[in-house]
């Protein structure tokens, strides 16, 4: 499903939202970045999906991103935004 986020630095919530929940889809494409969210986060597969609509569990997967400035970087290019768009969705969620 094509996914283009507004690349605003100050997004709504629901953007925020949208733009974590594309983050994570990005993280977890990957076996080895799934698995070190995963690790880093200490959430498991099933409190994962569980909490797909929580605002804490959609900022961890940009707190993991901002904390990796190659990851924020690469994320940032394949979801067609810029780094300091997913930052201020962070922000967002953690309000």
């Amino acid at each position: 499903m094509p996914h283009s986020p507004p690349s605003s630095k100050s997004p709504d919530s629901a953007t925020s939202e949208t733009l974590a929940l594309a983050a994570l889809a990005w993280i977890l494409e990957d076996s080895d970045r799934a698995a070190r969210y995963l690790e880093l986060t200490g959430l498991g597969p099933e409190a994962l999906r569980e909490g797909l609509g929580d605002r804490t569990v959609l900022a961890s997967a940009l707190d993991f991103l901002a904390n990796y400035e190659p990851d924020l970087l690469r994320a940032a290019e394949a979801l067609d935004t810029q780094p300091e768009s997913l930052i201020a969705a962070r922000g967002d969620l953690a309000k």
